[in-house]
């Protein structure tokens, strides 16, 4: 599909026990309404056609001969259905029974696949009717096919859509500890389906979803979980029809109670993507199973349902964001107070401007500060105003530096820029980037010659967002002895400094936090008007929103244009108009490319984040590439 999106489905029909011919049209009934629904993969509970908890009829030479009969009217109704199916049914093979899966396409088996792992404890007694997975595979003829592959961790793979391999397992198989999942994994599947009858009691559930999510991640595969449900026995247990879908880690979909249809879809580039970065499933190339069956499906665009999140650097529960906030201040503060420690560095220099950055360097260096139980008069604040510096933003930093108790100085720096334009025979009235430049370049040579006099480090306070699109002076603001912010991309640094204003444990500085977080993002290096801020940095690079989103996508997943672009209009298309998103993802892939020399360079500074553009481990690239492939596919989306 476009992009390497595949909709997948979970599906539990209502059954009636040990009547496969109803069990069979419920089958067949809601394969076509996932077809209907664009569906492309489904997968169906364990033991569907007859019910898992028929317990000794699955003696009955009745019950296994409907079974097969069930089968065949499935085969017959979906004939014109492309949608590739995973059903459930015991199937008699040289005299043994074994609990297994058809995996059926357009009226035709594909392959079977037994159950490898019994379970024989509590109330499940599997090995009193069915025998364990035969180590080799057998050829068997069913329903009028010839030469049928029945074998455990066989895989399905897709001929005409690059990277769709299919793989399943059958309920225990995913519980016991050598999961014939991992096999199939390393021989290439990324997408595992699961047929289940897994039984609810208090607490099940969040176990099934620790197991479906880890062995998501583990494997880097989309694992798509069916649970049996309405119609199943209740003498003793509960069926809850419990339907997970995950991918890499993250829980697309679920649903309990419920049964039908539950979609999402699972981005098998993504998961391509993923596995040549981390290579971590191609030691098992050779654990590829004897046999592979293939399949062909109609190409097209598959309709988005899943969740894209608009910052996807940001978590969007407060829980979940508060907690990420207190994981990168303690890296970022353990990073600084180790190199602190290490250089024996008497003092740690920050330039403080009242704005976002600033502030949240100085606040990550007082938290260091607090790490080596130092005084937090180690840490030498230095405001410089000049040309563009508002009131505002002079005010709020002194009152920070006030209220955090720091060593505060001040150095304006305005004659000095005068003085060199005199020198390089710059006119003021110039307000080029000439005239911006010098003032930043003049700033970074206070604080390092402040930092040395003092015998102390210059705290940068660049953070991702600009790194990535060159919004930095080369030799100035770019320029530091440490970068607490590096990986820090500005959405979050917004809720960072957030947390540390709501949240942390000085609720002193709460108010001059709050008119820092509502103060335009500014260089302020252009003469202010009326008092006010001149120059904001969205109207001239572009909304952060859209910026950190393309950057998580194209340096994270690796992502081309097309599909960065189909992403934010999904997630952010009611915000921005088409025009608009182009524009601006257009800007990103000029600026990053031009602007990598300045990455090349960087200082040292902690990761905390899966995307970081260090040249040393995160990012290495070439300062004279070329941007014109990715730009000329922007191009063509307009």
């Amino acid at each position: 599909m476009k992009h390497g999106f595949i909709s997948v489905a979970c599906g539990t029909p209502k059954l009636r026990l040990a009547d496969c011919a109803y069990n069979a049209e419920q089958t067949f009934q809601m394969m076509r309404s996932a077809e209907k629904a664009g569906v492309k993969v489904l997968v169906l509970p364990e033991l569907g056609l007859t019910g898992y908890s028929c317990g000794d009829l699955f003696y009955q030479e009745a019950l296994l001969r409907e079974a097969e009969e069930g089968l065949k009217t499935v085969l017959a109704a979906t004939r014109n259905l492309e949608v590739v199916t995973a059903l459930g049914l015991p199937l008699r093979i040289k005299n043994k029974l074994y609990n297994s899966a058809a995996i059926i396409q357009k009226g035709k088996i594909l392959g079977l696949v037994p159950k490898t792992h019994l379970p024989n404890y509590g109330e499940f007694y599997e090995k009193r009717w069915f025998a364990t997975a035969p180590a080799e595979p057998v050829v068997v003829n069913l329903c009028g096919q010839d030469s049928l592959i029945f074998q455990a961790g066989q895989i399905f793979e897709c001929e005409n859509i690059p990277g769709l391999t299919l793989g399943f397992e059958i309920c225990e198989d995913l519980w016991s500890p050598d999961s014939p999942s991992t096999g199939m994994a390393k021989a290439g599947a990324t997408i595992i389906g699961n047929l289940s009858a897994s039984n609810d009691v208090v607490g099940k559930d969040a176990y099934r979803r620790q197991l479906v999510t880890m062995q998501s991640a583990k494997l880097l595969c989309g694992y798509v979980y069916s649970s049996a449900g309405a119609g199943e026995s209740t003498a003793d247990l509960v069926f809850g029809a419990h339907q997970l879908i995950a991918e890499n880690g993250t829980m697309l979909a679920e649903r309990r109670f419920e049964g039908g249809l539950l979609i999402s879809e699972i981005d098998v580039q993504r998961l391509a993507c993923e596995r040549r970065r981390t290579q971590s499933l191609t030691e098992g190339a050779g654990d590829k199973p004897r046999d592979f069956q293939s399949f062909v499906l109609t190409e097209g665009v598959t309709k988005l349902t899943r969740h894209v999140s608009p910052m996807p650097f940001v978590p969007e529960g407060k829980e979940d964001r508060d907690a990420r906030c207190r994981e990168i201040l303690l890296l970022a503060s353990l990073g600084l107070k180790q190199r602190l420690e290490h250089t024996g560095a008497k003092c740690a220099v920050v330039g403080l401007s009242g704005g976002l950055d600033s502030t949240l360097a100085v606040l990550i260096t007082g938290l260091a500060m607090k790490l080596l139980d130092r005084p937090l008069t180690d840490i030498v604040a230095v405001t410089m105003p000049c040309f563009g510096t508002t009131d505002r933003t002079r005010n709020n930093a002194v009152l920070l530096a006030e209220q955090m108790g720091a060593t505060l100085r001040t150095v304006d720096i305005s004659q000095s820029v005068r003085s060199h334009f005199r020198d390089i025979g710059h006119d003021p009235e110039d307000h080029s980037v000439t005239y911006e430049n010098a003032q930043a370049r003049e700033r970074t040579q206070v604080l390092m010659d402040i930092a040395n006099a003092g015998g102390g480090l210059v705290i940068g306070t660049g953070d991702l967002s600009e790194l990535a699109l060159g919004w930095c002076t080369y030799n100035g603001d770019h320029m530091s002895m440490y970068g607490v912010n590096a990986s820090i991309p500005k959405t979050l640094v917004r809720h960072l400094v957030g947390y540390l204003s709501r949240d942390g444990e000085e609720p002193e500085l709460h108010d001059v936090l709050e008119d820092i977080l509502d103060t335009p993002v500014s260089p302020e290096l252009l003469p202010a008007v009326k008092g006010e801020i001149s120059q904001r940095t969205e109207d001239l690079v572009g909304p952060y929103e859209l910026h950190d989103f393309f950057l998580y996508y194209v340096i994270r997943w690796g992502f081309p244009p097309g599909k960065v672009f189909r992403l934010a209009q999904h997630a952010l298309g009611r915000k921005y108009s088409r025009e608009v998103l182009l524009k601006w993802l257009k800007s990103f892939y000029r600026r990053f490319f031009s602007q990598q020399f300045k990455r090349d360079c960087l200082p040292d500074g902690p990761k905390t984040g899966t995307v970081s553009l260090s040249p040393r481990g995160d990012w290495r690239m070439p300062s004279d590439a070329q941007a014109a492939v990715w730009l000329a596919e922007v191009e063509a989306l307009k």
